[in-house]
């Protein structure tokens, strides 16, 4: 229930990272693995956080990542792991019947 995904995505610029990671930071999130990609100047980036440590809430986290994400021009998605999977699991076993 502590691990969190979070999107970034939008047009590349300098200070994405920096100030995504600052933020999380700051809200006491432990960036545990970082995937990120750059194709034709759109930036992609999924972290895997984990919000047990902290003293802020998911619902807390979620909306100054989303309001980052406006300030940024970019758009950020912040999803509970458990329910990614879930989603993940869905959309697999669907395309299998197909």
């Amino acid at each position: 229930m502590s691990h969190i995904i979070i999107t970034v995505q939008g047009v590349d610029k300098v200070g994405i990272i920096a100030s995504v990671t600052a933020l999380l930071a700051q809200y006491e999130v432990n960036i545990e693995d970082v995937k990120q990609t750059l194709m034709q100047g759109h930036f992609v980036m999924f972290m895997l956080g984990n919000i047990e440590k902290s003293k802020y809430s998911f619902k807390e986290i979620k909306k100054v990542l989303i309001e980052r994400g406006r300030e940024l021009d970019m758009e950020i998605w912040v999803q509970r792991k458990e329910i990614f999977d879930n989603m993940h699991k869905l959309g697999n076993r669907d395309s299998l019947k197909g």
